[in-house]
């Protein structure tokens, strides 16, 4: 047997000894995607996670959507394989005090272009535009999104922004999905200014020259994209709405705007269809630090378990559920 298929054996077997599920995010590793038993955006995992008959969920993917998975399954145990595989734009909001500061950025207004100090927080931002629902990203740490009024998808956020009685908006964290809102929205969007490294780093040339190369595709962008880049978009979805978007398509041709982890869903899915990422270097490191080892060493010490506790796992559940209750 390959060091692989010894390795998945042994996973295999232990998740069945251990009532477990593997659920992995689709910007993953291929082989973590190819064991898993559920692939999909962080919140689908979570609540396939929630309703599966299991003990155990191991969640292939970053802290922030362990915790989410934690917020909806309280009576499961929660193992994130990888302890370090963190998201630096869940990082640059904190509730209070001090951001983390390899990810610290100031908060920003769309429509007066003042910045905050660079130690500004959601308590902050709060308390300067007091009463103004707060609407969260899940791409956000559990005590954010229990700070918070409701939660957004990059698939909904528009959806959840219209169904507020509020003609102001506070839009957390990311600044390129907040700028995506404001345009599809009359409503004001006061935004945060965290952005995805691995979608903020494309540009309109990178869109220009992936044309020139590829003349009969379509380009699929994800609104953490910059806007010069979804406004040269076919069509602007999350992970899974390019997924859909692709296998309903007559097109037989796409350049793909997202982590490049998504290419090889999208071509097990579609095996007549041809995928291009837009730029080679549209990598997460952090969600590719999940192993296969480190998946088997997660299931046979049971360490790295992520736990919300109820004092910020009951609010921030409110919130997600508002969002379910609309979405």
């Amino acid at each position: 047997m390959s060091g692989h298929s010894v390795i998945i054996d042994k996973i295999l077997r232990l998740k069945k000894e251990k009532r477990a599920i593997i659920i992995a995010h689709n910007y993953q590793r291929e082989e973590v995607q190819d064991i898993a038993d559920f692939t999909g955006d962080s919140l689908e995992l979570s609540q396939k996670a929630a309703s599966a008959d299991c003990d155990v969920i191991v969640f292939c993917g970053v802290d922030f959507m362990a915790e989410s998975a934690s917020v909806l399954s309280p009576n499961k145990t929660v193992l994130l394989p990888s302890k370090d595989a963190f998201c630096p734009m869940a990082g640059m909001i904190t509730v209070k005090g001090q951001r983390n500061t390899r990810t610290a950025f100031p908060g920003y207004h769309y429509t007066d272009g003042y910045k905050y100090p660079s130690d500004y927080t959601l308590k902050d931002i709060k308390k300067a535009y007091p009463g103004v629902p707060v609407v969260t990203y899940v791409n956000t740490t559990a005590d954010v999104k229990a700070e918070s009024d409701i939660c957004c998808t990059s698939a909904n956020a528009v959806k959840v922004v219209e169904s507020l009685d509020s003609g102001k908006v506070i839009c957390i964290p990311d600044r390129n999905l907040s700028a995506w809102i404001a345009r599809n929205t009359k409503k004001e969007v006061i935004a945060w200014d965290g952005f995805c490294h691995t979608h903020d780093r494309a540009r309109k040339e990178d869109v220009y020259k992936a044309r020139a190369e590829h003349p009969d595709a379509l380009f699929l962008a994800h609104p953490e994209c910059r806007m010069e880049v979804l406004e040269l978009a076919d069509h602007v979805t999350s992970t899974s709405g390019m997924l859909r978007y692709a296998a309903s398509s007559a097109a037989k041709e796409f350049i793909i705007g997202t982590e490049i982890g998504l290419l090889h869903r999208l071509r097990k899915e579609n095996p007549d269809k041809a995928f291009h990422i837009l730029r080679k270097d549209m990598i997460c490191p952090n969600m590719k630090k999940t192993t296969l080892e480190s998946v088997l060493r997660s299931l046979q010490t049971m360490t790295n378990v992520v736990k919300v506790p109820d004092k910020v796992r009951l609010p921030a559940k409110k919130a997600l559920d508002k969002m379910l209750a609309i979405y």
